[in-house]
């Protein structure tokens, strides 16, 4: 069954960390018809109780519960990559943890041809979507949409490890996007007065009484409509209906980086033999759709801690659950306003290098299967390189819309990647070894101190490494033959038609990606405003 179609000025497809802001911010002239698609649903119990990603992490309600496709580095695992299917995209299911990135980041897209976006350029979106108590005024916004807090309790076990960072050489920062990013941090965070502050409840609520923006959530994008070279609308489905929507000057594909390599590729754009060989018709041969895929590969220690009291381990074991909901609904802190990992630090792996290539987060607890809290008291790290070289793709297999595509992310393809993680693992290991750790007996689980030789660590990270969920780059920014938008986030060859989310990316960012997502969704919002005037 196919309905009438409607027409807007512009359609945006997904309401995730960039398509909220975009709805949002274009929407905001009351004489501009806007339509907002989203495949998932509105809302889910647990998206605001911060400790309630856990809960999300393997839920389909909320989240698309992707795999990526065995490959070698990964001993022929089939990982898990979760991504949002909410109003807010992976926003409304992620860690909250906040992290623009390093200036390097931006310099570097700007140096690769694409103008205005230099870290400069892009400091004042940054600035204009936080809302941020800290730091200097140079660097931090005051009055934006987006709450961001510091944690607010730094305990005892995160001062151990701040200590233990110092006396293993990384200097304290206060603040890791400010200045500088290098240092050991108390973790900035999407969390206000305990609740998650994602793209969904800082854009879209405040939003979505406008009359002339409509959201329309389980509505999955089919394929994009042209005529001729030109992107004039949008197929979707919805309770088993297709609907056709027309945009009078632009769609906006913001569905993130595996929908929306997906939804180009399945309307006709992207490397025409593949294409072909699915019965797909070929309108626009552009070779880059779905390569440059790039993530964070990182594997997970886990340490026991002999002291008791110091983790959440300990303190949610019987009763203890009792008191932390306790603690939650009178102060918002404690186990449930959590966000993924409280302590971070940047550091650099060798001499010479302009700025840190690596990082290491930490959870106090430790986690068992199904996300449930370990018997066991421990702490939970993970490292990776920064800026992941190994890149790989996202294509599909079928022409079938409701068929995830093909995940191939090809770790490790890159040398760098592999000496980065091998050092990473052995920072961890001396901070943890501090005499600031000493009084939490602290010994080292998994993979286990006998473990030293670089072949037998790699051998380990390739059985055990996961993602960081920080999947970008598969509709990258640039003008080189792999290139997919202009500096603009125009389709290259096409008109009427912009990606605007994490798969524009060039280069992984230093760090968790939700903040350059949303800082995406401000400078694209300008941008198509200004093309617009």
């Amino acid at each position: 069954m196919e309905t009438i179609e409607e027409v807007f000025d512009y359609i945006i497809i997904g309401a995730g960390s960039a398509g909220a802001v975009l709805a949002n911010r274009l929407s905001a002239d009351e004489r501009t018809r806007v339509l907002l698609l989203e495949a998932g649903k509105p809302n889910n119990i647990w998206t605001r109780i911060p400790i309630g990603f856990g809960r999300l992490i393997e839920n389909p309600d909320a989240n698309w519960c992707y795999s990526a496709e065995p490959e070698e580095n990964t001993n022929g695992r089939r990982m898990p990559v979760p991504r949002g299917k909410l109003l807010g995209g992976s926003s409304a299911i992620n860690g909250m943890i906040f992290v623009r990135g390093q200036s390097l980041d931006y310099d570097t897209w700007a140096q690769l041809g694409n103008r205005g976006w230099s870290y400069r350029e892009v400091l004042p979106f940054f600035q204009k979507m936080e809302q941020f108590d800290g730091g200097d005024e140079e660097y931090r916004g005051r009055s934006g949409p987006l709450r961001v807090t510091e944690i607010p309790e730094v305990e005892p076990l995160y001062q151990a490890i701040l200590d233990a960072s110092q006396q293993a050489g990384l200097p304290f920062n206060s603040d890791y996007n400010g200045a500088s990013q290098e240092g050991v941090s108390i973790s900035q965070t999407t969390i206000s007065r305990g609740r998650r502050q994602s793209t969904a409840h800082c854009y879209l609520e405040p939003a979505k009484t406008r009359s002339n923006l409509k959201i329309i959530s389980e509505a999955l994008a089919d394929c994009l409509l042209f005529e001729g070279s030109r992107c004039v609308g949008v197929s979707y489905s919805r309770r088993g209906t297709v609907h056709k929507a027309r945009a009078g000057r632009e769609v906006i594909v913001s569905a993130g980086s595996v929908k929306s390599p997906q939804l180009l590729e399945l309307s006709g754009i992207g490397q025409s033999s593949r294409l072909r060989n699915l019965g797909i018709d070929v309108v626009h041969d552009l070779a880059g759709v779905g390569e440059n895929l790039r993530d964070h590969y990182a594997p997970r220690m886990r340490w026991r801690i002999g002291a008791r009291g110091f983790t959440y381990n300990d303190k949610a074991r019987g009763l203890g659950i009792v008191r932390e909901a306790f603690k939650f609904f009178f102060k918002r802190t404690g186990l449930l306003g959590l966000p993924a990992a409280p302590v971070r630090a940047f550091f650099r792996t060798r001499g010479g290098l302009e700025s840190p290539d690596a990082c290491i987060g930490w959870f106090p607890l430790l986690v068992a299967p199904g996300y449930r809290i370990d018997e066991e008291s421990g702490i939970t790290t993970f490292t990776h390189p920064l800026r992941s070289e190994s890149t790989g793709s996202i294509h599909i297999g079928s022409d079938d819309p409701y068929v995830q595509p093909e995940i191939n992310f090809n770790f490790l393809s890159s040398p760098p990647d592999a000496e980065i993680t091998l050092h990473g693992i052995r920072m961890t290991r001396e901070i943890m070894g501090m005499p600031a750790m000493q009084h939490l007996q602290v010994e080292e689980i998994f993979p286990n101190p006998g473990l030293q030789d670089d072949d037998e660590l790699m051998a380990w990270v390739k059985q055990t490494a996961e993602t960081t969920y920080h999947p970008v780059g598969t509709c990258k920014m640039g003008s080189d033959p792999l290139a997919v938008v202009d500096e603009r986030l125009r389709v290259h060859g096409l008109t009427g038609l912009r990606v605007a989310d994490a798969s524009i990316m060039p280069t992984l960012s230093s760090g968790n990606t939700n903040a350059p997502s949303i800082m995406i969704g401000e400078k694209a919002s300008e941008m198509i405003l200004a093309d617009a005037a």
